[in-house]
């Protein structure tokens, strides 16, 4: 199987337990996740050799979050311990028409703090296929920026290809748009796979086609083949891959994708899914279609792959996807009724 780097932060997850309000809670449900640590598990029980790159307070909030990720098999051996904190989120989990409600506790999170010089890029990229990062990281400080980008220039100078996930998050996006679109920018010419859309690349790049409002306009351009092709293109990108949700309610999506090559795009089956846990499903859908691509399926058996792997994650709590590959394969050649397996 493939040798894979992901870079980013793992925080600490706070939940009432089931559907309740903050209001009513008595106690939190505790989870440990973030973006780049979900691809780097994901990857690890698919069966590839995945390590995690990341900056972890040297307390003992640190080691659980540490601990969970070597169950699932991740190299954590990269990992630098130090700095003030462990960033914390609370999820609030909606159910039918009341959504879903994020709030972020991370300022001045180690991740936040890491230094590039703290980590021996040169012996972290020997060999590897494939390094994965997310916007999240980039935009939390300047310093994390410049770690992202040394990261960055240096999986290149190594040959290994580059996956990038754009994953816009509108809280952190509330100042220095245009810079962060700049910064984010400089960094689309070391990647190789992308995963997002148009208007993912307007929101978090300034991408533009004329007068095309790309942020405000029929999403269903942004996902449709001309507009994927001309941004795929544009950045240099071999694939450009983005989710299609169908929000029923916050119980109930419609769930498909797409990825665009240079052989055109293809739209991948449709899942109606009951969620259990939204929170990780796009993850878990790119660390679905990237293990499919490292394993040369193709294409549109690599979208097909992520697809399903996603579909299973919004059934498991957490925001770490609990699956293997033969699950994963099993779904795709079933009707997905979810019957008992005796």
């Amino acid at each position: 199987m493939a040798k894979v780097v992901t870079l980013g932060e793992i925080m600490l997850r706070l939940s009432p337990p089931g559907y309740q309000r903050f209001a009513q809670a008595s106690d939190f449900e505790i989870n440990y996740g973030g973006a780049e640590a979900n691809v780097a598990a994901s990857l690890a029980q698919f069966g590839n050799d995945a390590a995690f790159v990341s900056k972890i307070p040297a307390n003992a909030i640190g080691d659980a979050a540490v601990a969970t990720m070597k169950k699932l098999g991740v190299d954590c051996r990269y990992i630098v311990r130090g700095g003030k904190r462990l960033g914390i989120y609370f999820l609030e989990n909606g159910a039918s028409v009341r959504p879903s409600s994020v709030v972020y506790d991370r300022a001045d999170s180690a991740i936040t703090q890491a230094l590039a010089e703290e980590f021996d890029f040169d012996t972290i990229f020997e060999r590897v296929d494939l390094f994965h990062v997310s916007g999240i990281t980039p935009v939390l400080s300047d310093t994390a920026a410049e770690l992202t980008m040394t990261a960055l220039k240096k999986a290149k100078d190594h040959g290994v290809t580059v996956s990038f996930d754009l994953n816009y998050r509108a809280k952190l996006w509330t100042e220095d748009v245009e810079g962060k679109q700049k910064m984010l920018s400089d960094m689309m010419p070391y990647v190789d796979i992308c995963f997002g859309n148009a208007r993912d690349a307007a929101k978090c790049l300034g991408y533009t086609e004329g007068d095309t409002d790309f942020i405000n306009g029929d999403y269903s351009i942004c996902v449709d083949e001309e507009h994927m092709t001309n941004v795929m293109k544009h950045y240099g990108f071999t694939h450009l891959i983005t989710t299609l949700r169908n929000s029923i309610s916050a119980s109930d999506n419609g769930w498909s994708g797409a990825i665009c090559t240079s052989s055109g795009l293809y739209q991948g089956s449709n899942y109606n899914l009951h969620i259990v846990d939204r929170v990780g499903g796009g993850d878990s859908f790119a660390s679905g279609v990237l293990h499919g691509i490292l394993s040369d399926m193709g294409a549109e058996k690599a979208l097909e792959f992520g697809l399903a792997a996603a579909a299973i994650k919004h059934t498991i709590p957490g925001d770490l996807n609990f699956i293997s590959e033969n699950e994963v394969l099993a779904l795709m050649d079933s009707d997905g009724a979810g019957r008992v397996q005796r």
